[in-house]
C-alpha cells in the first residue's frame, strides 16, 4: 500500500497544499514550526480519523476558517482510493471513500495502515500506562473492527456508568441500574481483554529477534498483558469493587485500567530499567507493530516518522533505517546530516518554509 498525493485546505497552518509522494522515502526537511509535522498528522487523521496528538477538530482547522479539508489519494494492491475528510468547527467531521460517505469510522480502517513514531514514543516505556493503552489502541483498532465496535460501546457505558456513580449521592434510588450498566460493561470488557491478549501474544513473537539484535545479541526482552481483571473474572471483580466504586465516585475495575509490562529476565524495565534500556525497547516496539502489520494484513503499513532520528544514537538510526528502506516512509528532520551520513537513499526530498512545500529533486 502506499500514499499517492495529499491535498489540504485551510488545514493547521496550510491554506492550499497538493504534494506527491514517492513510493519510497519522502523527506520533508526545515527548521522547527515551519508545519512539517502538520503533513504527517493530516495523513495520520484521513488513515485513522484521529490525530496522534490527540487533538480536537476545532484545534486542526487553520485561523480564522470555519472547517478544513482533506483528500489522500492511496493504491492498495494495485486499487486506488480516494479518502476526503471535512473537518468542521462545531460539527461532526464528515469523510467518504471515493465519494461515498460513510457512517461509522470502521468503514475507513483497514484501507490504509499507518504506523506513526514520534520522539514521544520514545518514552512509551517509562510513562505511564495511559500512553501504552493508547498504543494498544490506536494499532488495534486498524487491525480488527470487532475490536473498535467492542472499545467505542465500552466507553460510552464507562462514561454512563461513572455519571451515575455521581449521581447517586443524590440519587440513591438510582442504585438499581447498576447492574443493567455493569452487565454491558462485562460483555465488551471480555472482547477487549481478549483482543489485547492476542494483540500482545503476536507483538510477543516478533519483539525477541528484534529487540536481540538491537541490543547487540545481549538482552531478552518479553511483553507482558497485564490486565486490570481477567477476562473470566471482570463481572465478580466489578461487583467486589461496588462499594468502593460508589465512594470514589468512579469505576476502578476493567480494561480502562490495563497495562503492558516489559521484562528483561527479573527485571521490569518500566520501573528499573535504564533510559537507553526503555528507549530500546521502544524502537523495538515500534519495528514490531510494522512487522505484525505485514504478517496480518499481508502488506507493509505506511511509516511516518516524525524527527525522531535526531533522538536516537548512530547505532540505533543504522537499526532503524535498515529496517524500513522498502517501506513507504515520510520522515521530518531538521536537517538533512543523518541521512548522508548514513548514506541513506532518498527518492522525494521537500523543503518546508512557513507552511510552504518546495519539491527539490
Amino acid at each position: 500500500m502506499i500514499v499517492e498525493s495529499l491535498e489540504l485546505k485551510n488545514y493547521r497552518n496550510y491554506d492550499q497544499l497538493h504534494m506527491q509522494f514517492s513510493p519510497g522515502t519522502n523527506i520533508l526537511y526545515g527548521n522547527n514550526a515551519q508545519g512539517k509535522t502538520n503533513i504527517l498528522e493530516a495523513v495520520y487523521v484521513c488513515c485513522t480519523t484521529k490525530s496522534h496528538r490527540s487533538s480536537k477538530d476545532r484545534e486542526m482547522i487553520r485561523f480564522h476558517e470555519e472547517e478544513s479539508h482533506i483528500k489522500l489519494t492511496v493504491r492498495k494492491n494495485d486499487v486506488p482510493y480516494r479518502i476526503d475528510m471535512h473537518l468542521k468547527k462545531n460539527k461532526a467531521k464528515g469523510v467518504a471513500i471515493n465519494g461515498i460517505p460513510i457512517r461509522k469510522a470502521s468503514e475507513l480502517f483497514g484501507i490504509v495502515n499507518v504506523v506513526f513514531f514520534s520522539p514521544e514514543d520514545l518514552n512509551l516505556i517509562k510513562n505511564g500506562p495511559a500512553e501504552r493503552r493508547k498504543f494498544i489502541d490506536l494499532e488495534l483498532c486498524q487491525l480488527n473492527k470487532l475490536y473498535v465496535h467492542s472499545l467505542v460501546s465500552y466507553n460510552k457505558i464507562l462514561m454512563q456508568r461513572n455519571k451515575l456513580l455521581r449521581e447517586l449521592a443524590f440519587h440513591p434510588e438510582y442504585e438499581e441500574t447498576l447492574d443493567v450498566w455493569d452487565m454491558q460493561l462485562v460483555h465488551y470488557g471480555k472482547d477487549i481483554i481478549r483482543c489485547r491478549q492476542e494483540f500482545i501474544g503476536q507483538l510477543n513473537e516478533i519483539i525477541h529477534e528484534i529487540h536481540w539484535k538491537l541490543s547487540g545479541e545481549k538482552e531478552d526482552l518479553i511483553m507482558v498483558y497485564d490486565p486490570n481483571a481477567a477476562a473470566e473474572h471482570l463481572e465478580a471483580e466489578l461487583m467486589r469493587s461496588r462499594v468502593q466504586d460508589k465512594k470514589q465516585k468512579t469505576t476502578l475495575v476493567g480494561p480502562h485500567r490495563d497495562d503492558i509490562g516489559f521484562f528483561m529476565g527479573e527485571i521490569d524495565i518500566r520501573k528499573f530499567g535504564s533510559q537507553g534500556q526503555q528507549r530500546t525497547a521502544a524502537l523495538s516496539l515500534k519495528l514490531a507493530e510494522i512487522e505484525l502489520v505485514k504478517k496480518l494484513v499481508k502488506d507493509y503499513p505506511i511509516l511516518l516518522l516524525d524527527d525522531v532520528l535526531s533522538e536516537l544514537d548512530g547505532e540505533r538510526q543504522n537499526h532503524l533505517l535498515s529496517a524500513i528502506n522498502h517501506i513507504q516512509t515520510m520522515i521530518t528532520c531538521t536537517g538533512l546530516e543523518d541521512f548522508v551520513n548514513n548514506r541513506f537513499r532518498i527518492d522525494k526530498l521537500y523543503h518546508v518554509v512557513e507552511g510552504t512545500v518546495t519539491g527539490e529533486n
